[in-house]
């Protein structure tokens, strides 16, 4: 293609986004300001995004304040190993962070999510890596028919997309209506969630011996991923990752706060 047709089609393309832009200009991810891109924070907002970064917990992704050596595992990893194999992160649930999770989960936001999935990739890029399979922690079908879709689905087909991966929504199902998980301790998660999950018998052969690439928006207590992962090694998977948006890292509520997720 010649320099000039290039040019061509560049302006052509551009020329059909304008009538787009200016009846949806883009707005900041986090604060909704006007911005010159979509998906983008504003000046004010990226500064609040924390990412988790090396060193960090082998299994659990959890960060370290400084390198305690290669392999070197945190004490939940030690005292509570979980049925998955990794756990990552790729923000702490914090600041505009979670009000990009709040968005998407109760705000109808879809279109953050193939942003948030792009930091997901950057976090998990050797979970995805592995994956053979992306499925996402799916919704009771009541909940889904009230919310009209599964955030976890959105960020788990755009990781799939990212990573040129399958994506399997069907592979698990969520088959006990369960309480929200909002206000509950760690013991009364683990009960609310407990058998909670299944892999359909149409989706076994695709489960079976195979690396799974578990996708939800928060990691809280591990208490919903644990209970799918189980439901997935009880199917015959091989292999459970977890790759989440956002981790609550201990800090991120005050006093009295409440947990909104």
């Amino acid at each position: 293609m010649t320099d000039l047709a290039r040019e061509i089609k560049g302006f052509a393309s551009s020329a059909l986004r304008w009538p787009a832009r200016l009846l949806f200009p883009p707005v900041c991810a986090g604060c909704r300001r006007q911005t010159s891109q979509p998906g983008t924070l504003c000046a004010a907002c990226w500064p609040q995004l924390k990412f988790l970064e090396r060193p960090w917990c082998e299994v659990m992704g959890t960060p370290f304040s400084h390198d305690m050596g290669e392999g070197f595992l945190s004490a939940e990893a030690i005292a509570n190993p979980p049925p998955f194999g990794r756990a990552r992160a790729a923000v702490s649930y914090s600041g505009i962070a979670r009000q990009m999770v709040q968005g998407l989960k109760y705000h109808d936001r879809t279109d953050l999510a193939p942003w948030m999935a792009r930091w997901m990739l950057r976090a998990g890029r050797d979970l995805i890596a592995d994956a053979d399979l992306v499925v996402p922690v799916p919704l009771h079908w009541r909940r889904f028919l009230s919310r009209r879709f599964n955030q976890s689905s959105e960020l788990a087909r755009a990781v799939a997309r990212l990573g040129t991966r399958p994506f399997e929504p069907g592979a698990l199902h969520r088959v006990k209506g369960t309480r929200q998980q909002v206000g509950l301790k760690k013991s009364e998660r683990d009960a609310n969630v407990k058998g909670a999950f299944q892999v359909p018998a149409a989706a076994d052969i695709k489960v079976r011996g195979r690396t799974i690439l578990l996708i939800d928006d928060v990691y809280t207590t591990g208490a919903t991923v644990r209970a799918a992962t189980l439901a997935l090694k009880r199917a015959g998977a091989a292999h459970v990752d977890v790759l989440t948006f956002a981790r609550v890292i201990p800090g991120d509520f005050q006093a009295g706060e409440v947990e909104t997720i």
